[in-house]
């Protein structure tokens, strides 16, 4: 199977630090990621792995969402119940910015992720420290908020968490 075939059927891609993704029958492929950016998913995974009730699911890469047969996206993080099936909208999508995937993350993914049903949607941005959430309303993504550096907030959804930029940006 190529790895192409393997990220089409929902499998984890080669280990080669590439992300590999399809939209409308179209490969996206992301380069290796800066440290800073392996960083803040690897800080926000384990603080929404410890907040996270156990009926749902963290995961980081290797769970895809499928939602239509052309295309295969693999957020940098998402949430899901155990019993995940990848054609259904995860309850949660987050991408880490950085400089090479930010027009990818904050236009397509974001118009992706509202369009395939996606509750939750968050973008964190490791340089300017910045946490912007954003919940699914009958009438596409709401900013629920723009959280800054040391400033916290209480997220609801998928699990009540509390989140600071800087703390996971170190």
């Amino acid at each position: 199977m190529t790895t192409v075939e393997a990220s089409q059927a929902g499998r984890p891609p080669a280990r080669d630090g590439r992300r590999y993704e399809v939209v409308d029958g179209r490969l996206l492929i992301t380069g290796a990621q800066p440290p800073a950016h392996h960083a803040a998913v690897v800080a926000l995974m384990v603080l929404l792995k410890h907040a996270c009730p156990p009926d749902l699911l963290v995961s980081v890469g290797s769970v895809a969402f499928r939602p239509t047969p052309h295309t295969t996206l693999r957020p940098d993080l998402l949430v899901c119940p155990r019993n995940y099936t990848i054609t259904q909208p995860p309850l949660l999508a987050v991408e880490v910015l950085s400089p090479a995937t930010r027009t990818t993350d904050v236009v397509l993914k974001r118009t992706l992720y509202e369009t395939h049903q996606v509750p939750s949607y968050w973008l964190l941005d490791p340089t300017t420290q910045e946490l912007t959430i954003l919940a699914l309303t009958p009438t596409g993504y709401t900013c629920q908020a723009v959280v800054q550096a040391e400033e916290t907030y209480q997220a609801t959804h998928p699990f009540p968490v509390a989140l600071t930029p800087a703390a996971l940006t170190r």
